[in-house]
């Protein structure tokens, strides 16, 4: 007898590439999806999106870092958006903190994500104001990567939430029918 993975049809490949870092987010996953993320968020995360496609096209290294690493910050603002709240401890909204610092505790899932860019900060301010040298070539190219795959990621947190189907409610008086194995 043949073994079953003999047996198997060979799969077909799909007419399109692999979805790409900095492609659209539709290329992802075949499942009809819709958008949870708010219009604010949205909005966001589009700016971040041209950010980055600018950024790929400048020539200075330091500007190419500053505008990835604005895109980057878009991405975490559009996250905020969509899933902070407002703080009602007075004591706690004394103090300005940047989002980098308030990323993780609305996303944990995002908290090396948050670490990563909080430590280019200082490099984006030096490279915004024009300090030669601020970054390098690869500096710049390397956050530009980081900055389109923090990007694509917070697409697929946000934007691209699958459409599951809904319980059917249950009307009064019908007793739900006993799964086999008693579960």
């Amino acid at each position: 007898m043949a073994s079953s993975s003999a047996a198997a049809a060979p799969r077909r490949r799909a007419g399109s590439p692999a979805p790409s870092l900095t492609g659209p987010a539709g290329d992802v996953h075949p499942v009809p999806r819709r958008s949870a993320a708010p219009p604010a968020a949205l909005e966001l995360l589009a700016k971040a999106r041209s950010g980055l496609d600018e950024a790929a096209v400048l020539h200075e290294p330091n500007e190419r870092y500053a505008t990835a690493h604005l895109a980057a910050l878009r991405t975490a603002a559009a996250v905020l958006a969509a899933r902070g709240r407002p703080e009602t401890n007075k004591r706690r909204r004394e103090r300005i903190r940047s989002a980098w610092e308030v990323l993780p505790e609305i996303a944990p899932e995002l908290t090396e994500w948050s670490a990563l860019f909080a430590s280019g900060a200082l490099r984006r301010a030096r490279a915004e104001a024009g300090m030669p040298g601020a970054a390098s070539g690869r500096d710049a190219d390397d956050l530009l990567r980081d900055a389109a795959m923090f990007l694509r990621l917070v697409e697929r947190l946000l934007v691209l939430q699958p459409v599951l189907p809904q319980p059917r409610p249950e009307r009064p008086g019908e007793a739900r029918p006993e799964r086999p194995g008693g579960g």
